[in-house]
């Protein structure tokens, strides 16, 4: 007779015994690098500065271990800021009149023309990722992905010359490059990408589902056709000082939090709404394809918006309303096409619960936080101003969703448009409340 088994026979390895040699060497690159900036940057850090430099550290490698890929994008990424810097002349102090004059910081790593190349990317992602779902070629999407990585790459490299350039111009101008719109919508792109990668990883990627890529993909480059128009039209790249009203380490930590919560919900409305093309494809019902018609062309308004608003000059912004109007035709008219190439139901319904679960929890400590850098900037840690009451709009219909799927079972086709039209509410907090409304946040306005 064979002995009987033993417990640990049958107990998995913990989380710390799952690590390989590579996980190992990229904590011990990442605590390195954070002593690295200790001493050399710990005398122009304050105490709050430095907690969050502290905490950074095991949040980046803790995320990295979940998330593997995370591990070269990091190293990449260091690479590529301090060849900018190195570029530039390095931390003893940058000559920034090379952004024209050095061949890799005109064409590729000063911090416009990285985020340039971000967008380019981005766009040439979308358009792979359809003729990928178009083709049926799963080696295609693949190659959309790759864009999707090399797009972010570049632009969290963007963001990281731009914090590099804004220390080169003057004493008090440094600040990290989270302040205006033209800098949070290009967090805002990043972000949502990400998440999006790691989705496509976790749930996509063994089945050759990369197809809901193309309708993530879709957001991130209506928010990049903004940020082009914005900065070309506003001059909104140039680096500015910091209003007194910006001038907080909260800002460090409120803004981030912010943004992770609005970029995964703006992936859960597209999750949603492949949900429902992929639905839709057994049917031709005009009571089924007449609204998923029509909010597809709501999606694509928003320079009309811009327009009534008088924030646009020109025409341009007909041609951008007519791309979306195409678009929600094309997803409508080619629905069963695209919805054999989507993933199933069930994953779909997943990741647009766990997007929006994982938004909720940072949404959230961005409230407290804001509440708490009021308080401490203003006096009161709630006024009822716009910027306020839409974050609490957008929080409660997300607290409602999530009470409603955990509670009573919410899924389907009830919770996929709730999480469409989501994107409508967090739109308007995010930029219509800037637009249209003034209060305590004016210093966003268009």
């Amino acid at each position: 007779m064979t002995a009987p088994a033993s417990l640990d026979e049958f107990a998995e390895p913990s989380w710390f015994a799952r690590r390989d040699l590579g996980d190992w060497l990229f904590a011990a690159a990442v605590l390195a690098a954070t002593v690295f900036a200790f001493v050399r940057f710990g005398t122009a850090m304050d105490y709050y500065e430095k907690l969050i430099l502290a905490g950074t550290a095991p949040a980046v490698i803790a995320t990295a271990w979940g998330f593997r890929p995370l591990r070269l994008f990091v190293v990449g990424l260091a690479l590529l800021s301090y060849a900018g810097i190195a570029a530039y002349g390095g931390f003893g102090g940058g000559d920034l009149a090379r952004a024209d004059t050095a061949f890799v910081l005109k064409y590729f790593l000063a911090s416009q023309s990285a985020i340039l190349w971000m967008c380019a990317l981005y766009f040439l992602a979308t358009v792979i990722y359809w003729i990928g779902i178009g083709a049926r070629s799963d080696f295609v999407q693949r190659m959309g992905s790759w864009f999707t990585w090399g797009a972010t790459l570049l632009g969290f490299t963007g963001l990281m010359l731009r914090w590099y350039e804004s220390h080169q111009m003057g004493e008090g101008i440094g600040h990290i490059p989270v302040s205006n719109l033209y800098e949070v919508f290009v967090l805002f792109s990043l972000i949502t990408a990400l998440f999006y990668l790691h989705y496509e990883r976790r749930y996509l990627a063994q089945g050759g589902g990369r197809a809901l890529g193309g309708f993530v993909l879709l957001v991130i480059s209506s928010a990049v056709g903004f940020l082009l128009w914005y900065s070309f039209d506003r001059g909104a790249h140039e680096i500015q000082p910091l209003v007194p009203a910006l001038q907080s380490w909260w800002m460090k930590i409120h803004v981030p939090a912010n943004f992770i919560g609005y970029g995964t919900f703006s992936l859960s409305a597209m999750v949603a709404y492949a949900y429902l093309i992929k639905q839709s494809a057994s049917t031709s019902a005009p009571s089924r394809l007449v609204p998923l018609f029509l909010f597809g062309v709501l999606l694509g308004m928003e320079p009309l918006v811009f327009r009534m608003k008088n924030a646009v000059q020109g025409g341009g912004w007909v041609g951008y309303v007519a791309v979306g109007v195409i678009a929600a035709g094309a997803l409508v008219g080619f629905r069963k096409r695209i919805g054999a190439a989507l993933p199933s139901f069930e994953v779909l319904d997943d990741i647009m619960y766990k997007a929006i679960a994982v938004g909720f929890a940072f949404f959230t400590v961005a409230t407290i936080l804001g509440a708490l850098w009021a308080a401490d900037a203003w006096g009161a840690y709630w006024q009822w101003d716009p910027k306020e009451t839409w974050a609490l709009i957008v929080w409660l219909n997300y607290a409602a969703w999530l009470h409603l799927r955990l509670m009573k079972g919410l899924r389907g086709t009830m919770a996929a448009w709730w999480a469409l039209v989501g994107l409508l509410i967090t739109g308007f907090a995010f930029l219509g409340v800037n637009m249209f409304l003034s209060g305590l946040h004016s210093y966003g306005q268009l």
